[in-house]
């Protein structure tokens, strides 16, 4: 018996892992939040996202 013998059992396992379909797949974003129930935290934490996502799509360009 060669080498690739005992090696074969490694990779077996890689094609019987689970997929997460598309429509299951979370995008990150909060859909429920409410701007009036918000406290200053949420609010500054906003402001931070946005200013953070300002900050990205500049270097891209």
């Amino acid at each position: 018996m060669g080498r690739a013998h005992g090696q074969k059992t490694r990779d077996r396992n890689k094609a019987s892992l689970p997929q997460v379909p598309k429509n299951m797949k979370s995008d990150g974003l909060d859909v429920e939040f409410n701007r009036e129930l918000a406290d200053h935290d949420d609010l500054e934490a906003m402001a931070r996202s946005k200013a953070a996502d300002e900050r990205a799509k500049s270097r891209r360009k």
